[in-house]
């Protein structure tokens, strides 16, 4: 059973920056910023965390000095076993919160602290925490898209590559779900599982765009192609998936599956490693234009796109974009984010 509680809140509306434009750098210019940050990098005993959809320089960057590019689960990961000082952090301001709240006495740096995310925007953590006491008698299970606060009023954090995994776990227990802030995915949850969930009203601006009717015309254009969809994605969408998975399922399923062409609904950032681990595939964008289509992300994140080499040598050079949790806040929050660490690692 899913539903929408009658006392939800009113929720502000999410301002939606334009996508920045960054001046375009020679091979030359490019370079010697990689080479200025990567010494920078030494000196500071730094590593680079980047996630899938930011800017493939950054991704690349991150491999070529020993970091890491991967979701937000790997990332978090990664973060919390790293024996740097300094985590830069490439993606959007909750994961450089993540970070923080797992490595308390690291630095955690990044390129613009106002990159943040519709879902962490719409799910204010005052709102949301008036909401889970009104609804004492659920677990709150919130997505990893969401502010230190929000995760300190939570049982349990989870990312989109183990949410279905814990939900089947505490259904198990006989528990009944509160889960914020993805509608979208929560759906997804909720009709693979079964489990009683009670949903908050959020959806991610890049996900939400992808039309059901449009991929199904594009379909008949590729009838030979694979659709992949990260469950960010409207219902009218999902259905229509070959695969339905986290960032790095989608990766995967490029890579192991037989087909010559993709249809990807997910943000096209996540083509660069693609293209990288599956160099002869024809990728595909799923169609964000059609009747009542706004193209307030045209399949990529306008935060994420705040990251770029030219900031992330600002912050590292002058420790501009520093990331801060209050204490009393980062010690509730690590216990949610804690204890899917420690599922995850008990099924690995």
């Amino acid at each position: 059973m899913s539903s929408q509680a009658p006392d939800h809140p009113v929720l502000p509306r999410i301002q939606v920056p334009r996508h920045p434009q960054w001046p375009t750098l020679s091979d030359t210019q490019k370079t010697a910023l990689k080479n200025r940050i990567q010494q920078m990098m030494q000196e500071k005993n730094a590593v680079l965390v980047a996630h899938y959809y930011v800017d493939g320089d950054l991704q690349a960057l991150a491999e070529e000095t020993g970091g890491c590019v991967a979701d937000s689960l790997e990332m978090a990961r990664f973060g919390a076993s790293s024996d740097a000082d300094t985590l830069l952090v490439c993606g959007v301001r909750f994961m450089g919160e993540t970070a923080k709240i797992l490595n308390p006495e690291k630095t955690v740096l990044m390129p613009d602290l106002a990159a943040t995310c519709s879902l962490d925007e719409g799910c204010p953590a005052d709102l949301f925490s008036d909401f889970c006491d009104r609804h004492p008698d659920r677990t709150v299970v919130v997505y990893a898209n969401t502010s230190a606060e929000v995760k300190a009023r939570a049982d349990w954090m989870v990312t989109s590559g183990i949410a279905l995994d814990i939900i089947e776990h505490l259904h198990a227990r006989g528990e009944k779900i509160l889960w914020a802030p993805d509608k979208h995915l929560g759906h997804y949850v909720q009709r693979t599982t079964g489990v009683d969930m009670l949903m908050w009203d959020g959806a991610c601006v890049v996900h939400e765009e992808f039309k059901g009717f449009a991929l199904e015309r594009l379909r008949r254009l590729h009838p030979k192609a694979a659709i992949l969809v990260h469950p960010e994605s409207p219902d009218e969408v999902v259905d229509q998936a070959d695969v339905v998975g986290s960032t790095t399922a989608l990766i995967q399923a490029v890579q192991q599956m037989p087909n010559e062409e993709f249809i990807v609904a997910t943000d096209d950032g996540i083509f660069w490693k693609m293209h990288q681990l599956a160099p002869n595939k024809k990728l595909i964008p799923a169609p964000t234009a059609g009747e009542g289509a706004t193209c307030e992300s045209c399949a990529h994140c306008p935060w994420m796109a705040m990251n770029a080499l030219q900031n992330l040598e600002t912050a590292l050079r002058d420790g501009t974009g520093e990331v801060f949790v209050d204490e009393a806040v980062r010690r509730n929050a690590v216990t949610s984010i804690q204890r899917m660490l420690d599922f995850a690692a008990q099924r690995r």
